[in-house]
């Protein structure tokens, strides 16, 4: 077991307020990755965890035992908190083997040599470099050394394992590589991951809850799918999903029965079943829709399904699929296609969406007011 709780964590540098109120409950066998743009606090939140920063208050918990209590400046040491931490820098010895690298924390712990053979050997296998054993760092390729990285963390069986942007220094392919190996990695052994990065297509693809940061303060803590469906405001809406999401100026009147909403789009009508707590109980608000590019679909011709008339602005095949961005009035749409197909500019298209997978929120409080569904 491994639930980790932190509870009204602050951490300053100076003047500078990092983690603000911070709380956040991890629990066990969980993959959290904490997300957000640089300097946002996620790195911080790593390190006061593994116990290499104090916070200036709050307590933390570890399967129920109290690990910080900053008001009785109590901070348990990090080899008693059962954890190992990957570096963005692989920091691998470079005079020792991949054998000896990984089996470093071993030997200080003074295992018999048998059980670190087989510790490590098994170490080695499930990052698959067991027949990399006897080479040096300086013999590996990035992608190899980050995996001796993991290896040498993941050899002692830590409960908690924190990453903190391991993948950064690796080319595109690599990334996606070790994408798979860390989620495999995490359903082998069911150990509890907290993992840092600004890259959202990581987080989304290897999660199983995501903590989204922005300046010291937690915005929304969700699993990828209602994380990136259902979005709790604009700032979120924004930051996740690649190519971005559409935002459209509308407007809307609310009843006690639901909310009717006129864009560049059309009129579209919601039930209140599907608006959030957040959601007026009446009157006319200003809003804004929120499409995902792959929400839309679009023709060349109109029919049912495809009434919102536009025109080419660019398009950008990409062989598996294909941006296009249409000129709705105003407002300028990116639209994703399966497949590759050519648009020439300014040529005149027809959109389709289905309402209920839009998002609408409030223009002035920034907060998700409809749900996709």
């Amino acid at each position: 077991m491994s639930e980790i709780i932190l509870q009204n964590i602050d951490k300053f540098y100076g003047k500078n307020h990092v983690l603000k109120d911070l709380n956040l409950t991890i629990k066990d066998g969980e993959f959290m990755t904490l997300l957000g743009p640089s300097g946002c606090g996620k790195t911080t939140t790593l390190r006061v965890v593994s116990g290499l920063e104090k916070p200036q208050n709050g307590k933390i918990y570890m399967d129920g035992k109290e690990i910080v209590n900053a008001a009785e400046a109590y901070f348990a040491p990090p080899s008693q908190r059962n954890l190992n931490l990957v570096f963005q820098s692989y920091a691998l010895w470079p005079h020792m083997t991949v054998f000896d690298n990984v089996a470093f924390g071993l030997r200080i712990r003074k295992e018999s040599t048998d059980k670190i053979k087989t510790m490590v050997a098994s170490a080695l296998e499930r990052m698959q470099i067991g027949e990399y054993a006897k080479r040096y760092p300086t013999e590996l390729s990035g992608g190899q050394q980050q995996r001796v990285a993991i290896a040498r963390a993941i050899v002692s069986e830590p409960r908690l394992l924190l990453l903190d942007e391991p993948l950064s220094n690796l080319d595109a392919k690599l990334r996606v590589d070790m994408r798979s190996e860390i989620k495999r990695l995490h359903h082998e052994t069911g150990t509890t991951i907290i993992y840092v990065t600004h890259d959202q297509v990581e987080a989304l693809t290897m999660s199983t809850k995501i903590a989204l940061f922005r300046k010291g303060e937690l915005v929304q803590v969700a699993p990828p799918l209602e994380l990136y469906n259902n979005p709790c405001n604009l700032y979120t809406a924004d930051f996740i999903g690649n190519p971005s999401i559409n935002f459209v100026k509308s407007t809307a009147a609310v009843d006690v029965g639901g909310m009717t909403v006129d864009s560049p789009l059309g009129q579209m009508s919601f039930d209140r079943k599907d608006m959030t707590p957040d959601a007026p109980q009446s009157g006319k608000i200003d809003t804004i829709l929120g499409v995902r590019p792959e929400q839309l679909t679009i023709s060349r011709t109109p029919d049912d399904q495809h009434r919102v008339e536009g025109h080419v602005y660019s398009g950008m095949p990409a062989g598996s699929e294909t941006l296009v961005n249409v000129r709705v009035g105003e407002a300028v749409l990116t639209v994703k296609e399966l497949g590759s197909t050519h648009y020439a500019g300014d040529e005149k298209v027809y959109l389709g969406l289905r309402p209920e997978k839009a998002n609408v929120f409030d223009a002035k409080s920034e907060k998700l007011i409809k749900f996709c569904v």
